[in-house]
């Protein structure tokens, strides 16, 4: 990589980390697209694993008072049983069928009367979130905008938000990494000094979205949330139903 590109590539993990630092969403899609049109597959996913990671770790550290503990032991039980199930059954589906499910879960939950919801208080409500978002993660890479929607869900502030779903994506992601076997594959491919600045960068970001969050008021926050979590969504049904409609346009032709 030259200078100018390793510039720009930290630039963008400042800018994605900052959005995901406010957020707590959105960030990871939009980095993982930018570095896999200007790396190799190895490397981008190699470095979005960390820059990831470092944001993710990163966040929960700055509102660490803020951690709904319960709540993570409840995702982190979850996590365990999807793991324990995937070792059983290791099912692969198509890129198309994987980006409908990620975008249509949030969606069903959208539409579903608030009575029925998943709570993230609710420690039974966080085992089954926690098995169906490692189940995602160890089908797509990702565990979707359906676990923003669970967090928004409940009675939590938006620092409580940002602090408690840090700590639970960074065991995800932890957790997906060992699955695969990701830590010991991938790292030859990253210069140890690019890993550096990925996670520099991440933190960087992360540090600057602070202020802008502390800022925001929780409806402010739940507003702008919701709108990202209903654009993600529409785009993955919209991109997994034209994959799965492409086949049948080029037959045609």
């Amino acid at each position: 990589m030259t200078p100018l590109l390793i510039a720009f590539v930290a630039l963008v993990m400042v800018a994605t980390s900052f959005l995901s630092g406010i957020f707590g969403m959105a960030g990871g899609m939009v980095l993982v697209g930018v570095l896999l049109a200007i790396l190799p597959l190895p490397t981008a996913m190699a470095l979005h694993a960390i820059t990831q990671m470092a944001s993710n770790a990163w966040r929960a550290l700055i509102w660490r008072r803020h951690v709904r503990w319960r709540i993570v032991g409840a995702y982190v039980v979850g996590c365990v049983i999807a793991v324990a199930a995937w070792s059983l059954w290791l099912y692969v589906p198509t890129k198309a069928l994987a980006l409908i499910g990620l975008g249509a879960l949030p969606l069903v939950t959208w539409f579903m009367p608030a009575h029925l919801r998943a709570r993230p208080e609710h420690f039974g409500h966080g085992v089954v979130q926690g098995t169906v978002s490692m189940m995602l993660m160890l089908l797509t890479g990702v565990a979707g905008p359906q676990l923003d929607q669970f967090f928004l869900g409940g009675t939590l502030d938006r620092r409580q938000i940002i602090a408690t779903k840090g700590i639970c994506q960074l065991f995800g992601h932890t957790l997906k990494l060992l699955y695969f076997g990701a830590l010991i594959d991938n790292a030859a491919s990253v210069d140890p000094m690019l890993a550096i600045i990925a996670i520099t960068a991440a933190m960087i970001g992360t540090g600057l979205s602070k202020k802008v969050l502390e800022a925001m008021s929780d409806t402010q926050y739940r507003t702008w949330a919701n709108r990202i979590i209903l654009g993600i969504s529409v785009y993955y049904v919209a991109y997994g139903g034209y994959l799965l409609a492409e086949p049948l346009f080029s037959t045609s032709v």
